[in-house]
């Protein structure tokens, strides 16, 4: 408040001489005002920082010299028939009112310097805890191996019949190796007549399609980019996984830039249908780490920073996150992204059947997996599985009901398909059926997936 008030009289003092001249007054008592003021705020200041009125402030002389010139000015004053002596005295004052003006002016900015400061912003920006650093750094790190993929789709112009591309879909992939291998889900490049990739320093490369497998919803892209712009995404393992473990997405939800979400496996071994071929896929990650549209073939990474599967779908009835999230296992996406570099395809190996639907069987209250075809050059075939079919006066004669293979019990289809996972191609099962009223075990050899066979 002092500075302020000083500074508001200072400032208020006219610089200009002539009006003395013209007052009927004299500004003695302004004089004396302005000395009283300067000695008080003088006295408040010292107060205030603590050297009372022992401070070698350079304002002191000028004041007391003030002081005591406009004691001895009021007197001489006083004497209004002496008027030539009066205009003297004044223009004396004035000059005493000018220099003890700059004095002050000097005297409070010197002295001000250090509590003005205290009006600057100086706030340091707010430190951030270890594990926020640890999920910035692992943002930083792992961006450029995601990618952004935009599926284009031929469509003809109804009035030219012009042939154009134009976008039907976008989803993200990472960086597989340095040999340009893009991994994302099938459903992503599904119905695709081109495909671009943009890597995260918005490059962007035609790709080609490798190979894909329908029944795990997994494809293998690939760019010709240079090398020293592929970045390799760090691959883990997803067999130690632990519910509560914190994961952390990153994709191109809705097609924006690079997005990060955070959450924990909320659940291990789950079953979800492919988005392709309906097949269902076994030991889905379930997280409520946000997947969004367009997240779609990014990766899941654990806290080091290291790959533990390929988000693939959510639970929600709206289309957006609701907190429910599977991603494929990077123990299932290893095997199959190598078979499909290699072969462009994946070995899997089947019966040769078609089955009932489970909802048919269970009206006939029996468990197992009904043979509705199987075909005569297919493994299934070859060894002697009967098909539904009809007799000559059309009646529906069931087939074989497989109640187990190599002594696991299958009961739906999704167990006959679990356990087809986990056997090789040209290995040997042996097969229980029900057929007719008693149990038949058959051996079969596996033989390699052809299309649309199980």
């Amino acid at each position: 408040m002092a500075a302020s008030s000083a500074h508001s009289f200072v400032t208020a003092t006219p610089t200009n001489t002539s009006w003395l001249s013209r007052l009927s007054a004299p500004p003695s008592s302004i004089l004396l005002k302005f000395t009283l003021s300067t000695r008080a705020l003088y006295y408040r200041r010292s107060l205030a920082s603590g050297t009372g009125t022992s401070s070698t402030s350079p304002l002191l002389p000028i004041v007391c010299a003030l002081g005591s010139n406009s004691s001895s000015s009021s007197s001489y004053l006083s004497d209004e028939s002496d008027e030539k002596s009066s205009i003297k005295k004044q223009l004396l004052d004035s000059l005493f009112v000018a220099c003890a003006s700059l004095a002050l002016s000097c005297s409070l900015f010197l002295s001000d310097v250090a509590p003005a400061s205290a009006f600057v912003s100086t706030t340091t920006p707010k430190k951030l805890q270890s594990d926020e650093l640890a999920t910035v750094r692992l943002f930083q790190e792992n961006t450029p191996s995601v990618v952004y993929i935009t599926n284009l789709a031929a469509k003809q112009d109804a009035f030219t019949l012009d042939i154009f591309e134009v976008p039907q879909g976008s989803g993200s992939g990472f960086v597989w190796d340095k040999q340009g291998h893009i991994v994302t889900n099938f459903h992503v490049i599904r119905g695709a007549s081109d495909l671009r990739v943009t890597l995260a320093d918005q490059s962007t490369y035609d790709a080609k399609i490798v190979g894909y497998d329908q029944d795990k919803d997994v494809a293998v892209l690939r760019i010709n980019a240079p090398k020293d712009k592929l970045r390799p995404i760090p691959i883990g393992v997803s067999g130690d996984l632990l519910v509560g473990q914190k994961v952390f997405a990153i994709g191109n939800p809705f097609g924006l830039d690079h997005t990060l979400t955070t959450g924990v496996i909320s659940g291990l071994r789950r079953e979800i249908n492919s988005a392709a071929s309906g097949r269902p896929i076994q030991d889905v990650i379930q997280t409520d780490a946000a997947i969004n549209p367009g997240n779609s073939g990014g990766p899941l990474l654990d806290s080091s920073g290291s790959l533990i599967g390929i988000n693939t779908a959510i639970y929600s009835p709206s289309g957006a996150s609701s907190g429910v999230g599977f991603s494929i296992p990077v123990d299932t996406v290893g095997g199959i992204v190598d078979q499909l570099v290699k072969f462009g395809k994946v070995t899997r190996p089947i019966l040769g059947i078609k089955f009932a639907p489970d909802q048919s069987v269970e009206q006939l209250g029996v468990s197992g997996v009904l043979v509705l075809d199987a075909p005569p050059n297919g493994p299934a075939g070859k060894a002697g599985l009967q098909p539904t079919k009809r007799d000559s006066f059309g009646r529906l004669i069931l087939g074989d009901i497989i109640t187990s293979v190599n002594g696991k019990k299958v009961s739906n289809g999704s167990d006959l398909y679990r356990i087809l996972d986990q056997c090789k191609v040209g290995e040997e099962v042996i097969v229980e059926v029900l057929r007719a009223d008693h149990i038949e075990k058959i051996p079969v050899t596996l033989e390699p997936k052809p299309d649309d066979e199980t």
